[in-house]
C-alpha cells in the first residue's frame, strides 16, 4: 500500500510570505512537492470561494500564508484573511468535513524556516486526517 501524500494548495501574499519562501529557497529549504503555491497580491483579497473551490477540486487541504499584522502593506489584509479562513472552517464543519483542512499562517519576510515549517506542518496534519472525502 502506498503512503497517502496529501494534495495542498497554499495561497501566499506577494509581500511577506513570498519573501519568506525566497529566503527558505536560499537556505536550501523547499516546500514538499505536494504543495501547489499560488501567489496573490494580498491575503485580504482572497475570497472564501477560492478556498472552497480548491477543496471541491480535490485538494486535501488549503492554507493561507500572509503577513504578520504589524507588517501588512495593506493594513488589514491578514485580519480579513483570518475572518475568511474561520468562515470556511465553519462551513466545512457544517458539511461534515474537518475544519483543520484549512489553516492560516502569519509570516514575516525574513522567516524562511517558518515558511518551510508551515508546509511541513500542514502536510503532517493532513496525513493524520487522511484523504479528503471529496477527492
Amino acid at each position: 500500500m502506498t503512503q497517502f501524500e496529501p494534495q495542498i494548495v497554499a495561497f501566499t501574499c506577494t509581500n511577506c510570505a513570498s519573501a519568506a519562501a525566497e529566503v527558505a529557497n536560499n537556505m536550501g529549504l523547499s516546500l514538499p512537492a505536494n504543495i501547489k503555491m499560488i501567489q496573490i497580491p494580498c491575503t485580504g483579497r482572497l475570497d472564501t470561494l477560492h478556498i472552497l473551490k480548491a477543496i471541491e477540486q480535490g485538494a486535501d487541504g488549503v492554507y493561507v500564508a500572509g503577513c504578520q499584522e504589524d507588517s501588512c502593506q495593506y493594513k488589514s489584509g491578514i485580519q480579513k484573511a483570518r475572518k475568511k479562513v474561520n468562515l470556511v472552517k465553519e462551513m466545512l464543519q457544517q458539511l461534515g468535513l474537518e475544519p483543520e483542512r484549512v489553516e492560516l499562517f502569519q509570516l514575516s519576510a525574513g522567516r524562511g524556516q517558518e515558511f518551510a515549517e508551515a508546509g511541513r506542518r500542514m502536510t503532517e496534519q493532513l496525513k493524520e486526517l487522511g484523504p479528503s472525502p471529496l477527492r
